[in-house]
């Protein structure tokens, strides 16, 4: 699809953002993401995807304002997982890595709270200008305050200050900063480092945070014996294998069932 660049190599899907000058998304592009992850959900040839931009200075400038300046709206319809086509997307739970190659903003920098793991390059800086376009961060609204002291969440939404990767590394925002040459190597280790895990019990973690991230502890213990994933991995052949390898001194076979 136009600016949206996929390349298959199963287990991993790589994704990247190429719509020159700034990789911003327009409701077109972010609906097409939103098709690529959900064919990545639906398919379990694939265990990790990344996600980068292209070049080096953009990950994502958000929104494309010459879309807004034509009449597209803020809350239009911008596909199935919302913008960027992962942050909303229901019941994805498998692993979404986010390789920030450069500046990402606005929307470019909500998508990352959404991401699982972030690898950034040592030159990346994240903000979130909205405001002085007459806009919001919304999802930003939300998710930054619980991620990193509310003062400096606020600050951040306000006054739109860029972050330097290094400081983002220091708030607990990004995983990895690495050197740019060295991005996608890393962003592919981190991933392969996840597919030698059992994908039901990757899955089932990724499910647990999810519906737990707004219960306290005694509320999660409580549910977590009825969610399904997590019944599903317990009566596994997977969780049997997984013994077994460990017994027997040899590397796993995980079946996903």
């Amino acid at each position: 699809m136009t600016g949206i660049l996929v390349e298959k190599a199963p287990p991993k899907l790589l994704i990247t953002i190429d719509r020159p000058k700034a990789n911003a998304l327009d409701a077109e592009a972010s609906r097409g993401l939103g098709e690529v992850f959900t064919e990545f959900r639906d398919d379990t040839a694939y265990r990790v995807a990344i996600l980068t931009g292209a070049g080096d200075r953009f990950f994502c400038a958000g929104w494309d304002l010459k879309a807004a300046a034509e009449g597209e709206r803020f809350d239009e319809d911008f596909g199935a997982g919302g913008f960027g086509g992962f942050q909303s997307l229901p019941d994805l739970n498998k692993p979404v890595i986010c390789a920030v190659n450069g500046m990402a903003v606005g929307g470019g920098c909500e998508m990352l709270l959404a991401a699982d793991l972030i690898v950034a390059a040592d030159h990346s800086e994240l903000f979130m200008p909205e405001v002085f376009v007459g806009m919001i961060p919304d999802t930003g609204s939300v998710r930054l305050p619980r991620m990193i002291p509310p003062a400096i969440a606020k600050e951040l939404l306000l006054t739109g200050r860029r972050l330097s990767a290094a400081e983002a590394l220091e708030l607990g925002l990004v995983n990895l900063v690495v050197p740019g040459d060295r991005l996608m190597d890393a962003a592919h280790e981190m991933a392969e480092k996840i597919i030698e895990a059992a994908p039901l019990a990757v899955a089932t973690v990724l499910d647990l945070i999810r519906r737990t991230q707004a219960l306290d502890v005694e509320q999660s213990f409580a549910l977590m014996p009825s969610v399904e994933s997590y019944q599903k991995l317990v009566d596994s052949e997977d969780a049997v294998e997984g013994a077994r390898a460990f017994v027997e001194k040899r590397a796993p076979v995980w079946k996903g069932r």
